[in-house]
């Protein structure tokens, strides 16, 4: 019994060992591989020529998500292209509930969703380098591009008589939207089929901050301000004044893959 606790404990202590190697020699052989990153970008030597980022931000008046796609023309300077899905909400939207039980919460007086749809192209610009390996390096990025503005009707049920139903502020009978008995807000699928599109024109500024910037994985944060212009106004609230410009700031978080 002896024999066999003894082989058991010297086994043990001796994966134990060759773990405690193996990972020293991964621990070393990263370094070297971030010396040897360090060195090439010193020496001008483009380390990563393209990257793949999924980020997710929120803004003054609403939230978003964004794709990018980066290609390095040298150390300093990458271009991004990016397609960003985004909702903005106006300031006034208040979501409150129902009377009627089992009913869906509603916003008084909201006209439409208002789904900004942005497609551009961002010049990206190297301000400061890590100052050491576990620092964090800074770049700038500007640019713009177009954006189509969705609008989906924004649908509440209404008591008609002895039925519930649905109705937009355009109706006929958009005197219930406002005055009538309101049962509750839209479904998530109601107002799709109807969408209606505003084109326009965006521009950003952004500062991002690169805490993985000798990896291959990417980690950062973005803040910035954006600016849409549309070629019409944009009706989001009834009685409310409606707006052609609209300027936001912004706060992101960026994960996704360098090659």
């Amino acid at each position: 019994m002896r024999k066999i606790v003894f082989f058991l404990l010297i086994t043990c202590l001796t994966f134990n060992s060759y773990g405690q190697d193996v990972k020293k020699q991964r621990q070393l052989e990263k370094r070297q591989h971030i010396n040897t990153m360090v060195r090439q970008e010193e020496e001008g030597v483009i380390t990563y020529k393209k990257s793949f980022v999924f980020g997710a931000k929120l803004t003054t008046d609403g939230y978003g998500v964004f794709f990018e796609l980066g290609r390095a023309s040298s150390v300093k300077k990458a271009t991004l292209y990016q397609l960003e899905i985004s909702e903005r909400k106006h300031v006034k939207e208040d979501k409150v509930n129902s009377y009627y039980s089992n009913s869906v919460p509603y916003i008084y007086g909201k006209e439409n969703f208002f789904y900004p749809v942005k497609l551009g192209v961002q010049r990206q610009i190297l301000l400061g380098n890590k100052s050491n390996k576990n620092g964090v390096s800074v770049t700038g990025n500007y640019g713009g591009g177009i954006s189509a503005g969705l609008l989906r009707p924004y649908y509440i049920q209404v008591q008609q008589g002895n039925t519930i139903n649905y109705i937009k502020f355009n109706s006929a009978d958009s005197s219930d939207f406002l005055n009538g008995k309101i049962y509750g807000g839209p479904s998530f699928g109601k107002g799709w089929s109807d969408m209606t599109v505003v084109p326009g024109l965006y521009a950003k500024a952004a500062v991002r901050f690169d805490y993985g910037s000798y990896n291959e994985i990417v980690s950062a944060i973005e803040v910035g301000v954006s600016g849409e212009y549309y070629t019409k106004k944009i009706p989001q609230m009834v009685y409310n004044t409606q707006k052609q410009f609209f300027l936001s700031a912004y706060v992101a978080i960026l994960f996704g893959k360098r090659k």
